[in-house]
């Protein structure tokens, strides 16, 4: 327990911000990082938003139940805490990030922007180690974890699109066709959940002690001295087990079979996406309000740094992510990735001019060639099917193994880069640039992708100036950036508003042109 009497007026503020920033950036990760999870499930329109947040939600309190290494990558990879040289000091680092981080999330949220919340935490601390202390800040490890960052979205966009691209080839969008399936399911189907198992289980949970005992025992039969090798022999195992699982099902069930195999792997690659997001980015939010209170209540940076965060609390950052992610802010997050990646001719979205004609002058080289998506089709109840089940299961199979692998390694990646990557890279295997919206959809890309670079660059600013002034005005400088933090709030909700209006009614006029003149017309 933290003893109340023993703190300081600006440590028992710091403990209130804590607590109450740190259940606000919970939130508003799940308005942003944690809507991506459902992106895949939801374009097509495999289960409701609403089902599909509570499946999500409850990988993700299990995967920060199991959080891995990545906590302490955040906590005291970037700089070193003992060496700033007061409790105060290390204190108004923590607070800082989360005053910074809770506005630029909410900014990049209510424009229905994907932001990376592990990106934004690692440049936020950085920016307030060089304020506070320069010396303390530990730029190998900041350097592996951007190159990691970096890194994972290149491998993502390969891997999304040559799966993509062999996937299509094998089954076009015969997705529930019976002997399409017997032909090609058990291969395609088995390869997706033998990756998912293999990432997640062996890679992403290797700390858990029974994951432990059944790595050694498997190494142990395939007489393998070799990880690397051993754990290729492994995966291959896996995929001709699943293989043949699937085919058998197929051949027993048949059409029943075939018309779910996709949708329950996208829902299964869902769940273990989000489990690997709570793995790594909800770990990352937390960091730096539960070292705070760990600091608080050990009154000492050194043995503060060292206790362990306790599963009830990361459990509680769960639950807050999970009632982030059905605001509309959130909504509006996936809505404007889905459209982004979209199969469909005419989508709801917005983007610079300048990245537009970018976007235009790009695709003058593309080469023309058939679309190898689906047709655009609707649902019963008149919504657009933005993916087919065949490209969700890639993109959520590919992201997660992805996170899982980094989690493994205690890399903090961005999930909503690397589901971003998996999007854009398999919307490119099925050309969707090759017909309706396409400038505007590469054009979103562009602008998401330069948005990215800007949000490490406010960050870093952002959070050096709130460092300095609270370090040195105290609570007066607490005080005056949250007021600027609410104020800045509140500007940004109203102009989000009006564009997402906006962009309604300009979608609107493109798909319905003769509609919109002869309105013009009685004008």
């Amino acid at each position: 327990m933290i003893e109340l009497s023993a703190l300081s007026g600006f440590q028992l503020a710091c403990l209130v911000l804590a607590v109450g920033m740190l259940a606000w950036d919970t939130v508003e990760v799940g308005r942003n990082d944690a809507a991506n999870l459902i992106n895949a499930v939801f374009g097509a329109r495999v289960l409701s938003r609403r089902t599909a947040i509570l499946l999500a939600g409850t990988a993700v309190v299990a995967g920060a139940m199991l959080s891995s290494d990545v906590i302490d990558t955040a906590r005291k990879g970037i700089f070193d805490p003992t060496g700033v040289g007061t409790l105060n000091a290390v204190l108004t680092i923590y607070i800082s990030v989360y005053i910074v981080d809770t506005v630029l999330l909410y900014g990049y949220s209510a424009f229905g922007m994907p932001v990376s919340t592990t990106a934004c935490l690692v440049f936020e601390l950085l920016g307030a180690a060089l304020a506070i202390e320069a010396s303390t800040v530990n730029w190998d490890k900041a350097t592996k974890v951007m190159a990691g960052i970096v890194c994972s979205i290149i491998l993502t966009g390969f891997a999304a699109f040559l799966i993509q691209r062999a996937v299509r080839g094998a089954v076009r969008d015969r997705t529930t066709h019976l002997a399409t399936l017997l032909l090609h399911g058990g291969w395609v189907g088995g390869g997706l959940t033998a990756g998912l198992c293999y990432f997640l289980l062996l890679k992403g949970m290797k700390n858990v002690s029974w994951v432990k005992e059944l790595q050694a025992w498997i190494y142990r039969i395939g007489d393998s001295s070799d990880v690397f090798s051993g754990g290729v022999l492994l995966l291959l195992v896996m995929w001709g087990i699943f293989a043949i699982i699937i085919h058998a099902l197929l051949v027993i069930y048949r059409r029943r079979a075939a018309k779910l195999l996709f949708p329950v792997l996208c829902v299964l690659g869902m769940m273990a996406m989000s489990f690997a997001f709570g793995q790594n980015d909800l770990a990352n939010c937390a960091s730096p309000g539960l070292s705070a209170l760990q600091l608080l209540r050990a009154q000492d940076v050194e043995i503060g740094t060292k206790v362990p965060i306790a599963w009830w609390m990361l459990l509680g950052c769960g639950i807050l992510l999970v009632m982030g992610m059905g605001t509309q802010n959130a909504e509006r997050v996936t809505k404007a990735a889905v459209s982004t990646g979209s199969m469909g001719d005419h989508v709801a979205l917005w983007a610079p001019r300048w990245c537009v004609g970018l976007a235009t002058r790009i695709l003058r080289f593309r080469k023309r060639a058939p679309a190898l998506a689906p047709r655009v089709a609707l649902t019963p109840a008149g919504k657009t099917l933005h993916y087919d089940t065949l490209r969700a299961c890639v993109i959520m199979s590919v992201s997660a193994s992805v996170i899982a692998t980094a989690s493994s390694l205690a890399l903090p990646v961005s999930t909503t880069y690397v589901a971003f990557a998996a999007v854009v890279a398999t919307g490119m295997a099925d050309r969707i640039y090759q017909r309706g919206d396409a400038e505007l959809k590469l054009g979103r890309t562009i602008w998401v992708f330069t948005s990215w670079v800007l949000s490490a660059l406010i960050a870093a600013v952002a959070t050096a100036l709130v460092a300095t002034a609270v370090y040195h005005l105290s609570l007066f400088g607490m005080f005056g950036c949250l007021v600027v933090n609410l104020l800045v709030r509140r500007t940004l909700k109203r102009r989000a508003d009006r564009q997402a209006r906006r962009v309604t009614e300009e979608a609107y006029e493109r798909a319905h042109p003769d509609e919109f003149a002869l309105e013009q017309e009685d004008a």
